[in-house]
């Protein structure tokens, strides 16, 4: 037998350690899912789900820490072989949406990405590197939300060699594809007060510079790329109408391809708010209220991967154009532009139902949907073995990651 004839039996092997490990601990993970599914937790508050998933993985052996990057509901669980070899995280998302619960199915996302590791876990050792877990609050933003970003900014990915997620999604199996980067910010006006009837000339008003900055946001539209979104809402905008209001707020989510054609949407809103500070006489400033999230850099030599595994466990994986944007941002895209990451969608229901809303959330508890877990957390598992067996497989994933970034990098230096 050859030596590559040698590792493709280990790995095969491997696989089915992998597989029968991820069989027999399904229904532990189903029923952690609904648990999460059944106490939908916000931004900065998912302790149950936090502790639930942490827990879970303290008994599968990782070592765990709660509360990391400055996020009381962060955890990162690692496990170390005390072999070398590459870096290994997997990312477990598990907040919810206001209103619709789990309609976007990170009920799913988090039990998936711990039965890939805690399987992936019992046959690591024979091979070396390090396996760890992200916990992840925040995706749907909110307070202290999209987590991601300040796992970045801390130094949790500066040693890491590769990052593995699949988002749940209603009605196909897709790969890895770009969003939009966010930046979202607050505009904030501060006048002066006075009787809006007896002395208006006395007051300064806030509210018209937030009215000034929307009308003005929307004269912009029509001259933006058809990848650049804009959208706010006013937050405050006065208490009394006889009275000049002296504080208004407007809260607005930034959204483009790209970071480079984010720093320039931003440059115009910057513009906007100070023309109407000017044109009314109030102060104006712009503040981001959470991190930027950043567009997603997709590797597809990185996607391949998976979707040979998931193909292998019987999985149809949709034809994506992944150079192709989708209208939604995710901070995956801030891990992304470290280090090469995949997030593929994987289906937890045979039909269409868009996405964010109650269909999806019962999607999320089905028995389609708690059985995907099966065989996505597998193609996890399965797809992480690949690359740590391969060294000159992870070195070329690497160089296409790096040459991507490099492009968009050039583009930044336009912007700035």
């Amino acid at each position: 037998m050859s030596e590559q004839e040698s590792i493709e039996t280990r790995v095969a092997n491997a696989k089915q350690r992998i597989s029968d490990y991820a069989d027999a601990s399904l229904a532990d993970y189903q029923r952690i899912s609904l648990a999460i599914h059944d106490k939908p937790e916000y931004s900065n508050y998912e302790f149950f789900a936090s502790e639930t998933l942490s827990n879970k993985l303290k008994e599968e052996g990782f070592d765990v820490t709660l509360g990391v990057a400055d996020h009381r509901t962060g955890f990162e669980a690692v496990y170390r072989t005390g072999k070398p070899g590459p870096v290994v995280v997997f990312l477990a998302e598990y907040d919810a949406l206001p209103g619709v619960g789990h309609g976007c199915g990170h009920s799913v996302f988090g039990p998936n990405s711990s039965l890939a590791a805690a399987s992936l876990k019992q046959v690591i050792d024979e091979f070396g590197g390090e396996l760890r877990v992200y916990g992840t609050p925040g995706e749907e933003g909110g307070e202290n939300g999209s987590a991601k970003g300040s796992f970045v900014k801390d130094g949790f990915f500066d040693d890491v060699d590769i990052a593995l997620c699949a988002h749940p999604h209603a009605g196909g199996n897709y790969l890895s594809s770009r969003n939009l980067a966010c930046q979202p910010i607050d505009i904030e006006f501060h006048g002066k007060a006075s009787h809006a009837a007896a002395t208006p000339e006395q007051g300064i008003n806030a509210l018209d510079g937030v009215i000034q900055t929307f009308n003005s946001i929307n004269a912009l539209r029509q001259h933006l790329p058809k990848d650049v979104r804009v959208h706010g809402i006013i937050t405050d905008g006065g208490l009394q109408p006889n009275v000049v209001p002296d504080y208004a707020k407007a809260k607005f989510y930034l959204r483009s391809a790209s970071v480079p054609g984010l720093l320039s949407l931003r440059k115009k809103v910057d513009n906007i708010v100070a023309g109407a500070a000017l044109a009314t006489g109030a102060t104006g400033t712009v503040t981001p209220y959470q991190n930027q999230v950043d567009n997603m850099i997709p590797t597809p030599l990185f996607d391949e991967v998976w979707q040979r595994n998931a193909e292998a466990l019987g999985q149809v994986v949709e034809p994506t154009e992944q150079d192709k944007v989708s209208f939604g941002s995710s901070d995956v895209g801030n891990v992304s532009q470290v280090v090469p990451t995949i997030q593929p969608m994987f289906s937890i229901s045979p039909e269409k139902l868009g996405g964010h809303n109650e269909k999806v959330a019962a999607a999320a508890a089905s028995p389609f949907g708690l059985e995907s877990i099966r065989w996505s957390s597998k193609a996890l598992a399965y797809t992480a073995l690949d690359v740590i067996v391969n060294p000159e497989l992870l070195e070329r994933i690497k160089e296409q990651h790096a040459a991507r970034v490099k492009t968009q990098e050039a583009d930044v230096a336009k912007v700035i």
